[in-house]
């Protein structure tokens, strides 16, 4: 191959043109042949040439395709409730590939004191071996097909999917049906998997953010919802496949299954996922476990030089379950915005939110000083959190309090930075769902909460109707709960939970 395209080179190298008189012309040359026969350059500015056929009219033998219509109708979200109580649900696109996905409305709040870091352990476990294949063999399937899978946990739900073209969709859905449903936990995989974890858990403690949304959960919530998504470290040593295999048995029913899909044909996806789904056990959803926001501070010294991290955070009840709020809530989040001080500028990066403006621009001792938000089925948090010196703890506390306090004040909003933070949502709302494995999750997710899919149009219509008197009114009800406030590092100076709950009074 490669002595064939040299040898093609050299007769390229050897080849004589008329229009070019010496092999080494000088520039001068070059110019003068090209302007007297048009060239590319007289192309560009209108000069006529022999050699370049016209733009005006279309290439003989090449077939215009037709014209889109103004307006294509985006394919509808179909749902078919299988006897057993299971749910299917799709959408179909243009594009040649698809993404799968199996939804169990079953995450960390499920866990018992017997079962505490299970789900951190089954996201680990997820495409191993089966019953029916080894995990080799599941590794060979998913390349043979250009596929990818992946599974996430979180608080409330456990999804598993799968991308790839649609021309394997049978494929795609006999061999997640068959993880999800027949994993064999062998012992030597369960124990490699415990492992990874105690590595993951220790490299957590390098990651402060995500220990203080952590500890916002521990502090601020009593029940299921205080279950950390990280196996807690004296945990590991009791799990096992047994553990796993008692907790995939008690929540892995049908009815808190949704097998959805993007791209793909209702029908034919059904065909292929009722057989291998129809006899699931129909065991009657059971209530979801309870949690109660409560508040509370969590404190940790860490030995991280002069640094200190800390957040604020309050409850609004409802959750997804009043979605009007929830969309209200993720509004005021990115109306706040924030970021590190070291962020690189430009369109869309937040450098015109309010914690930007007010407060990075202004104090050269924040690190980072962001919004945050965390919805549930059926409650919320949002706060705030910072990473400063230790020094600064107290001035920077008392600016996050200022910060929160303006929003929930009449006036201290203008319409212009809610106008912009309504773009952005809905930027980031319809750019998301451009992903085929975002949609598959959001139709997956929306069917376990509510039983259905709603259009994108409805969220982006509530969007459009939120006004300056919601900000200030979601932001007031946000205060008026108890405070949950965590901070990690150097705290010291950080101030008493009560002295910071008096201020927000």
């Amino acid at each position: 191959m490669y002595r064939a395209a040299a040898s093609r080179l050299r007769a390229l190298k050897g080849r004589t043109y008329h229009r070019v008189p010496a092999r080494f012309s000088t520039s001068v040359a070059a110019a003068t042949t090209s302007s007297s026969s048009g060239g590319l350059l007289g192309w560009f500015t209108g000069g006529q040439s022999n050699s370049i056929p016209s733009l005006d009219f279309p290439l003989p033998g090449v077939a215009l395709p037709s014209s889109l219509p103004d307006y294509v109708e985006p394919g509808k979200t179909k749902i078919t409730t299988l006897p057993n109580g299971l749910k299917v649900a799709s959408e179909t696109s243009a594009n040649p590939a698809a993404s799968i996905g199996l939804y169990v409305d079953c995450g960390s709040i499920y866990e018992s004191p017997a079962s505490f870091g299970v789900s951190h352990l089954l996201e680990r476990m997820a495409f191993k071996s089966t019953t029916n294949r080894s995990h080799l063999r599941i590794v060979r399937e998913v390349e043979a097909i250009g596929g990818n899978v992946q599974a996430a946990v979180s608080r409330e739900q456990i999804g598993y999917t799968f991308d790839a073209l649609k021309t394997y969709v049978p494929e795609m859905v006999e061999l997640l049906i068959d993880c999800v449903r027949n994993p064999a936990f062998l012992d030597w995989e369960v124990n490699e998997q415990l492992q990874k974890m105690k590595e993951e858990i220790a490299e957590a403690a390098k990651n402060p953010q995500g220990l203080l949304l952590e500890a916002i959960h521990s502090a601020g919530y009593f029940g299921a919802l205080a279950n950390s998504l990280l196996a807690p470290e004296s945990a590991v040593n009791t799990l096992n496949g047994t553990v796993l295999e008692d907790f995939i048995l008690e929540n892995f029913t049908a009815s808190r299954m949704v097998l959805a899909a993007s791209g793909v044909e209702h029908e034919e996806l059904l065909s292929v996922a009722e057989p291998l789904l129809s006899d699931l056990s129909n065991v009657p959803r059971p209530q979801e476990p309870k949690s109660v926001y409560t508040g509370g501070d969590y404190r940790c010294q860490a030995d991280l030089g002069d640094q200190t991290h800390f957040a604020l955070a309050f409850e609004l009840p409802g959750g997804w379950h009043k979605e009007k709020e929830a969309i209200i809530l993720t509004v005021l989040q990115i109306l706040m915005g924030g970021g590190g001080s070291f962020s690189a500028g430009g369109p869309g990066k937040g450098m015109y939110s309010r914690l930007y403006v007010r407060v990075l621009n202004e104090y050269p001792q924040v690190y980072s000083f962001s919004a945050f938000n965390s919805i549930y089925n059926h409650t919320g948090i949002f706060g705030i959190q910072a990473t400063i010196g230790s020094d600064f703890a107290p001035t920077a506390i008392d600016v996050a309090v200022k910060e929160l306090i303006a929003v929930a004040t009449p006036g201290q909003v203008d319409q212009i930075q809610l106008d912009r933070a309504k773009q952005s949502t809905k930027s980031a709302i319809l750019m998301n769902l451009e992903s085929r494995m975002v949609a598959s999750e959001d139709i997956g997710k929306q069917v376990l909460t509510y039983g259905e899919r709603k259009p994108v149009e409805y969220f982006l219509k509530v969007v459009d109707e939120i006004t300056l008197k919601d900000i200030s009114s979601i932001a007031q009800k946000l205060l008026s709960s108890p405070l949950t406030m965590a901070s990690y590092g150097n705290v010291i100076n950080v101030p008493s939970y009560d002295s910071v709950s008096r201020k927000f009074k």
